[in-house]
């Protein structure tokens, strides 16, 4: 009798470490989660309608910041470049998440979702960049060109989760580079520790390599308090963001995903919208938060306004003061109140 050979797995050529609760040993996935839809729902997505249209450009109502060299003693200062790319200064150090100065996030420089609002930092304004942090490798999170320009001129040190470290070897192999796995840490100084958390989401780079690198979320712990970061997550239940409290005790910030989640069908599993940001702005025990990814590069079907007037009413229905959760436009600085 003959047996029909069972298919071979796709090989992953970013990552080859043990099985675990979240890597199969080919892909990574949520545990207890849900994996995202596949082609025939995007193509539902795709050609159903409901896009709202946006501009092809929208000035932000913020001129482009100059931000000093460093932030010492107990300050803590956000800066919203655009999208999820966010300058981080406290303890004096920088830090930048999901650096994306590029004008289209995609594969290509010639087609693909363009931003409509410029960085609000210049890359040349930029002070002296310490560390990098990229999420995942969706191209609105990922951007090697970017990656390269401050490579050469800053020569950070990039911190992302397992598998994402290859992609950017490959592009930059003499840079600095950490690939983290959920629940380690890396340590800056006596008095600065990145700890890789979970979170919700997935990954790409194209159509072959589904989750064969891993997403996560970053809590940065300084003398002047604790940053949760979030580059993108679907709320899950608000287990990662409980989770997080539990580990981690009081944020001073947490930096939140409050776009991309329309419809909510499709996106649901994977980005969470403004009432479940604010759930998870206070499961979290956030004192203050950063909205972002939002309003730059048109992804998905809600208009370009829509984020942060839904935050508003969130905010109003979960009795949370507008001052503790801002949407940051680019350009805007954030000084965080200290805690």
């Amino acid at each position: 009798m003959t047996q029909t050979p069972r298919p071979r797995k796709p090989r992953n050529s970013y990552y080859a470490g043990p099985i675990s609760d979240h890597f199969d040993g080919t892909v990574f996935f949520n545990p207890e989660g849900e994996a995202p839809l596949g082609f025939r729902e995007l193509m539902r997505w795709q050609f159903g309608g409901g896009r709202m249209a946006w501009p092809k450009s929208a000035p932000s109502p913020f001129p482009q910041a100059k931000p000093d060299d460093r932030v010492d003693g107990d300050g803590l200062r956000v800066t919203m470049v655009g999208h999820a790319t966010l300058l981080i200064q406290v303890a004096g150090l920088n830090i930048l998440t999901d650096p994306v100065w590029s004008p289209r996030t995609s594969p290509f420089s010639f087609v693909g979702p363009k931003r409509v609002v410029a960085p609000g930092i210049a890359f040349n304004d930029l002070p002296p960049i310490d560390i990098v942090i990229v999420t995942h490798n969706h191209y609105d999170h990922l951007d090697l060109a970017t990656l390269k320009r401050l490579h050469a001129e800053h020569g950070p040190h990039i911190i992302t989760p397992l598998g994402n470290d290859t992609i950017i070897h490959r592009t930059l192999p003499d840079a600095k580079i950490s690939g983290t796995d959920w629940g380690e840490q890396i340590s800056f100084r006596d008095d600065v520790t990145i700890d890789c958390a979970p979170c919700h989401h997935w990954s790409a780079r194209n159509a072959r390599d589904r989750r064969m690198a891993l997403w996560a979320a970053f809590v940065i712990s300084t003398p002047s308090g604790k940053i949760y970061h979030i580059g993108d997550t679907g709320f899950h239940d608000g287990i990662n963001y409980k989770a997080a409290a539990v580990k981690h005790g009081l944020f001073r910030l947490a930096n939140l995903p409050i776009g991309a989640y329309e419809p909510r069908w499709f996106m649901k599993a994977q980005h969470q919208n403004p009432q479940e940001a604010v759930e998870g702005f206070q499961l979290c025990n956030a004192a203050y938060a950063a909205g972002h990814h939002f309003g730059t590069v048109q992804l998905t079907n809600e208009g370009i306004e829509e984020p942060v007037r839904a935050l508003e009413v969130a905010l109003n229905e979960q009795g949370v003061a507008a001052e503790r959760f801002r949407a940051l436009r680019a350009g805007e600085v954030f000084e965080v109140p200290l805690v």
